[in-house]
């Protein structure tokens, strides 16, 4: 007799443990095929090497690299993203808890006085009892519970992947803002020299003319050059404390004026160039697709969950221990009680909501699978963009490169004639302006170019690899 309820008393506490997940309602997980074709662009099949580079291997400058780490410890936009991914975090685990029965322990005492049946007499009772079990738990036999578990657990490995995505588009950003002010230093630099000859030329010019070799038109003409350059300085110099402004904002905190670039030039090989050619499958690596069909994982989990609603549930309340009129000899000659309390609910009428919840789920799929094409298509194209801008900048820069050594002898001619008196001012003048606009429209190339390097980077899906993370079953 004793067996029989420990038996019974075993099979209170194992049987929901037993009986949870025997079924899942979630429909067959396909990814969608996909929107475009991965070999038919200029992001064709040849390696795929280049997205392995983590970034600290892809810069190469000492100074940005420095700059970047800052950025990764104080940006707020990642500090946001990584409160996001524990709060997912949280939320899976919180979640993945109701799988399993709640075990709940208590002892339970009570002493009494109560008057006896001869006179006033009184007499003191007492009681004592231990007990274990489980309150209320639902057999998660049709899947519901586990379910819902995965679509949690898939939202949070879509904030891991939106996390990475933030990240990523930090070291971008941080990177840009960067170029840019090495770009706006030089271009300050450029309207200073021009400046500076400017003022040269009509000091010349003035002299000149107060002795009769060229009119007041050529005086003129020279302070119109030398007023232009003056307000580009000034242009110019505004545009830099306005980069320096946007690369604190971007980093998070303020950067050292030894970490600031010198100026365009001064970026030659702070970042490798991409290979001859990277395998256009990385697209699907890339973190913003990795979210988007994580997302649509958890949409396909909300189905099961909603399916599953339509079938009944059940639930266990089942308890096992000791009682003793007197605490010493509760453990030890102690009676033993149990009990086991299931039931059941069907949902017969619910007003429709089950099908609307069903019908939501599908829906919210459907769009799910939009916003992954969606994500698919915008990568390919970004990518696609980046390497046909690409494939013209070396020979853009060449030819400026080529162009401003032309204007630089132009200039450097024509001053001459016009000191000697062989040319009139306004061959000097148009050549000092050839010089300064050669010298702008290089720059512009170079920051292009730098910023080509860093896009390729971003959209290529970036260096780290994929964080690993552990299954729900």
């Amino acid at each position: 007799m004793m067996q029989n309820k420990r038996w019974q008393r075993l099979a209170g506490f194992s049987l929901p443990w037993l009986l949870a997940g025997c079924l899942s309602l979630d429909p067959d997980y396909q990814r969608p095929a996909l929107p475009v074709t991965l070999g038919d662009s200029a992001a064709a099949d040849h390696t795929d090497g280049y997205p392995q580079l983590a970034w600290r291997d892809y810069i190469t400058d000492a100074r940005l690299r420095q700059v970047v780490a800052q950025s990764l410890d104080a940006n707020r936009d990642l500090r946001e993203a990584i409160a996001n991914i524990a709060a997912a975090r949280a939320l899976y685990a919180e979640s993945r808890a109701s799988l399993l029965p709640t075990l709940d322990a208590g002892l339970d005492g009570s002493r009494s006085r109560a008057l006896t049946g001869s006179g006033n007499a009184t007499a003191i009772s007492q009681s004592y009892q231990a007990e274990a079990g489980t309150s209320a738990f639902e057999l998660d036999l049709f899947g519901k519970n586990r379910s819902q578990t995965r679509a949690q657990y898939e939202s949070y490995l879509s904030s891991a992947e939106a996390a990475r995505s933030t990240r990523l588009t930090v070291i971008a950003t941080v990177v840009e803002a960067w170029i840019a002010l090495a770009a706006d230093r030089s271009n300050l630099a450029a309207a200073q020299d021009t400046a500076a000859s400017a003022q040269r030329s009509l000091t010349v010019t003035r002299n000149n003319q107060r002795h009769g070799i060229v009119s007041l038109v050529d005086v003129a003409s020279a302070e119109t050059v030398y007023q232009a350059a003056r307000a580009d300085v000034a242009e110019y110099a505004t545009l830099v404390e306005q980069d320096n402004n946007a690369l604190v904002l971007a980093v998070g905190q303020p950067v050292a004026a030894n970490l600031l670039p010198d100026g365009i030039d001064a970026l030659a090989g702070s970042m490798k160039e991409l290979s001859a050619g990277v395998s256009s499958q990385v697209l699907l690596n890339r973190p913003d697709v990795l979210a988007a069909e994580h997302t649509l994982k958890a949409a396909n989990a909300d189905i099961g969950a909603a399916r599953a609603a339509f079938f009944p549930t059940i639930s266990l309340t089942a308890s096992g221990g000791v009682g003793s009129a007197s605490l010493s000899s509760l453990f030890s000659r102690g009676a033993g009680i149990w009990s086991f309390a299931p039931s059941i609910s069907l949902p017969i009428f619910s007003g429709g909501y089950n099908s609307a919840a069903l019908d939501y789920a599908n829906a919210q799929q459907r769009a799910d699978v939009a916003s992954y094409e969606k994500t698919v298509q915008t990568a390919f194209q970004e990518v696609s963009d980046a390497l046909a801008r690409r494939a013209t900048l070396h020979q853009q820069l060449s030819a400026q490169r080529g162009n401003v050594a032309a204007a630089q002898q132009y200039a450097h001619l024509a001053e001459l004639r016009y000191r000697h008196g062989v040319d009139s001012y306004l061959n000097l003048l148009t050549a000092q302006r050839t010089l300064y606009s050669a010298r702008q429209s290089l720059i512009a190339v170079q920051q292009t170019h730098y910023q080509n390097l860093i896009t390729l980077y971003k959209v290529m899906g970036g260096g780290s690899a994929r964080p690993a993370t552990d299954k729900t079953d």
